[in-house]
């Protein structure tokens, strides 16, 4: 048995939003092929993911310097407890599938919250002396990004940041099986229909092998 982090980054629900769609055609097919795993929702709107503020940093640096757990604030210690409850739940899974729209070119920002709280050394990636090591080289990945326009190839592709980054970071983790799923060119409005069946029909695919 496996488990999935199915990891959403969008404010509104499935009917509003094409990446969600797409990742919830997604999601259905992999549990009918897979229906052994667990899969845990992570909708990054609703969940508890601190940013790294003062009392992260300050904290990490007290504990660094000797000082126990304990002898944080209550600020620290509340931020510094929920990051490595993250970071701890993203090591123990097998497979994440994060689905996001393009925002400015890139993720939204509680997804960049998200990795920032995933990116800890000693725990997803270490330093050593040829430089640093990821240490998830046994997961599987998948980003579903969904765009305005086309920027998985073409014109505007040199723009992509949204799942180039993802891709970067996992592949800094180690990660080696790392998948897409486009769902471009949704502002189209001759092709935003085609596009989302298109789409979904391709998810359902991937979701066979994942």
């Amino acid at each position: 048995m496996a488990t999935v982090l199915y990891i959403t980054a969008h404010p509104l629900d499935h009917q509003a939003s094409y990446s969600l769609t797409v990742g919830k055609a997604f999601i259905e097919a992999y549990c009918e092929v897979n229906p052994a795993d667990e899969v845990v929702h992570l909708d990054l709107y609703r969940e508890n993911v601190p940013p790294f503020d003062a009392d992260v940093l300050r904290g990490w640096e007290k504990l660094r310097s000797g000082s126990s757990f304990d002898q944080l604030t209550d600020a620290e210690k509340s931020k510094v407890d929920r990051l490595g409850v993250i970071v701890d739940q993203f090591v123990t899974a097998d497979k994440y599938v994060y689905v996001s729209p393009m925002w400015n070119f890139s993720i939204p920002p509680v997804l960049k919250a998200y990795t920032d709280a995933t990116s800890i050394p000693g725990k997803t990636f270490k330093y050593t002396k040829e430089g640093p090591v990821g240490l998830l080289p046994d997961k599987k990945a998948l980003h579903i990004q969904a765009s305005g326009s086309v920027y998985s190839e073409g014109p505007l592709a040199q723009l992509e940041m949204g799942y180039s980054y993802l891709n970067k970071v996992l592949q800094f983790y180690g990660v080696k099986s790392i998948e897409s799923i486009f769902v471009e060119g949704t502002a189209l409005t001759d092709q935003a229909l085609s596009v989302k069946e298109k789409a979904i029909a391709y998810a359902k695919e991937v979701a066979k092998h994942f």
